[in-house]
């Protein structure tokens, strides 16, 4: 009885370990895929003035082919789903990149970004990051967008990196953290300049200023020259100033994934 009791005993110890060795190979193989949102605004009109905007075309085109080409998968959002503007001025010359041409002339792209998912109908809890271009029209529906002010906090809780450029940060003015604090209180960031605003004459139509109210909100904010590229990261966030900041911000994004 006893030997029968020692070889029943030896064969359960011999299951459980073959199991988990199993369970350990299966989880191994179906290692997913590291995702990044990229969520555009849904918005195309500046308000009174009538200058038609939407996500600056470079800061959609280079993230994407950053982050795709470095084997992730990029899935494109928007608070309306479906087609989401892109700022006619960002299409023309002297604003094209390599990245735009490419974009343009690339139907999976086009088509992805014509496809948008509705923003309240992902599950952000099986993406590793997020990526907010930047444009115009984000201050109207991205800036004040629930559903984005809370995945923002949630991401930025559980780590996960949050890569916004040029005037996506606007975005974080109202992001509270669970314990009642100003998620940028007391972080480096950067964003669009309001000089650089001043410059092309857009200041004057802009519903707030980025660059005020997140000082206002406590956030240490980092600029160099207008136009320059400028990638600021403190923890989780990762910023970019301005259009040309674009690339080194997704690059920045793709190496952190690879961590």
């Amino acid at each position: 009885m006893k030997n029968l009791v020692k070889t029943t005993i030896a064969l359960t110890l011999f299951l459980f370990v073959g199991l988990a060795v199993s369970a350990q190979n299966t989880s191994y193989k179906v290692n997913k895929q590291k995702r990044v949102l990229l969520v555009m605004s849904s918005y195309d009109d500046m308000g009174i003035s009538g200058k038609q905007t939407g996500t600056w075309f470079q800061e959609l085109a280079a993230p994407y082919y950053i982050l795709t080409e470095a084997g992730y998968e990029v899935v494109f959002a928007s608070p309306d789903g479906g087609e989401a503007p892109i700022d006619l001025l960002s299409m023309k010359v002297p604003f094209t990149t390599d990245y735009t041409n490419k974009f343009l002339n690339d139907p999976v792209a086009m088509f992805a970004a014509k496809r948008t998912r509705k923003l309240r109908n992902v599950d952000y809890s099986t993406f590793d990051a997020i990526f907010v271009p930047g444009g115009y029209g984000l201050l109207t529906d991205l800036a004040s967008d629930q559903y984005l002010i809370k995945m923002i906090r949630d991401f930025y809780e559980s780590g996960r990196s949050i890569a916004m450029v040029c005037h996506a940060p606007a975005i974080l003015r109202d992001v509270k953290l669970t314990n009642g604090k100003y998620l940028v209180e007391g972080v480096n960031l950067t964003g669009f300049k309001d000089s650089e605003d001043a410059e092309i004459e857009l200041d004057r139509h802009l519903l707030f200023s980025l660059e005020q109210e997140l000082k206002r909100r406590g956030a240490n904010y980092k600029s160099v020259k207008n136009w320059a590229p400028n990638v600021v990261i403190d923890g989780p966030l990762m910023t970019g100033q301005s259009p040309a900041s674009a690339a080194p911000l997704a690059e920045a994004l793709r190496n952190r994934l690879k961590k």
